[in-house]
C-alpha cells in the first residue's frame, strides 16, 4: 500500500515520459540522450535551433525510443500550453519535466542593461516557472512525478562579472526547495542539479588559456563532461530517488564545496 507522501513513478519505462527543455546541444542534448537510451519517451524542447534539435532526436531513436521535437518560446505562456496540448494529444505528457533552458550572461554589473536583466531573468526563471506550472498538475493527478531543475555552482556561490546569471540561478535554487515541500505531499518531488564548469558552448567567451586556468583551480584538473551532468539528472528520476527532495546538487569536481 502506498500511503501519504511516499512516492514511486509506477509507470514501465517505455510508458515514461521526459521532457526535456533546451534540447537542442550542450547539457540538455546529453540529458536527453540518457533518458533515450533506457527507452524512455522523451520530448525534445527547442527554441529556433530546429536542425541541432533534429539531430538530438536522431541520435536518441538509434535507442529504439518513441521521440517527439517541439518549439516554444519558454517566456511566453501561451506558447508553452500550446506545446502542453500538442503533448497530451499525443499521449506524451511528461512524468519527468528537467527545467534545462537557460541562457548566460558575462560582464559587469554595472554595464547590464534592463534589457539584459529583463531577457535573462524571464529565460531562465520565468521559462522554469511557466513550464513548470503548465506540466505539475497532471503529476499531482497521478500522485507521481519528477521535476529536476539546471541550476548552476554560481547559484550557491555566486561568480563575479556574472551577477546576473548568478541571481537566476540562485533562484532556481530557492524555488526549488520551497516547491519540493509543497509538491511533496503529491508524490512529486523537485530537486536541482547545479554544475560546475561543464565543456559545453556556455563556456565559448572564455579563450583556451582562460580555460586553462579554470582547469587548474578544479581539484579534479578538467571540465565535466555533459553526460557526467546527465547521469546524475537520470538518477533523481529514478523510483529509488523517491526520499532526494528540495536539494540542490552540486557536481563540480570539488571547485566549490
Amino acid at each position: 500500500m502506498q500511503h501519504r507522501g511516499e512516492e514511486s513513478l509506477h509507470k514501465p519505462i517505455g510508458e515514461t515520459t521526459v521532457l526535456v527543455t533546451g534540447a537542442s546541444r550542450g547539457i540538455g542534448a546529453a540529458i536527453a540522450e540518457r533518458f533515450a537510451a533506457v527507452g524512455m519517451n522523451v520530448v525534445i524542447h527547442y527554441g529556433s535551433s530546429h536542425e541541432a534539435a533534429n539531430d538530438v532526436a536522431r541520435r536518441c531513436m538509434q535507442s529504439g525510443a518513441r521521440v517527439m521535437t517541439v518549439s516554444a518560446d519558454l517566456r511566453d505562456k501561451d506558447q508553452i500550453l500550446r506545446m502542453r496540448d500538442k503533448l497530451d494529444t499525443h499521449g506524451l505528457l511528461p512524468d519527468i519535466l528537467v527545467n534545462n533552458a537557460g541562457v548566460s550572461h558575462y560582464g559587469l554589473l554595472s554595464d547590464v542593461t534592463e534589457e539584459d536583466w529583463d531577457e535573462v531573468m524571464s529565460v531562465n526563471l520565468k521559462g522554469m516557472f511557466l513550464c513548470t506550472q503548465a506540466f505539475m498538475p497532471y503529476m499531482i493527478s497521478q500522485r507521481s512525478g519528477r521535476i529536476i531543475n539546471i541550476s548552476s555552482v554560481w547559484g550557491i556561490s555566486g561568480a563575479s562579472c556574472e551577477v546576473l546569471y548568478s541571481t537566476t540561478k540562485g533562484g532556481i535554487n530557492a524555488f526549488t526547495k520551497a516547491l519540493a515541500k509543497e509538491l511533496g505531499p503529491s508524490g512529486v518531488t523537485v530537486n536541482a542539479v547545479a554544475p560546475g564548469a561543464v565543456d559545453t558552448e556556455m563556456l565559448n567567451h572564455l579563450d583556451d588559456e582562460e580555460k586553462r586556468m579554470l582547469e587548474d583551480e578544479i581539484p579534479a584538473g578538467r571540465l565535466a563532461r555533459p553526460d557526467e551532468i546527465s547521469s546524475l539528472v537520470y538518477f533523481l528520476a529514478l523510483p529509488e530517488s523517491g526520499y532526494i527532495n528540495g536539494q540542490v546538487i552540486s557536481p563540480n569536481g570539488g571547485w566549490i564545496t
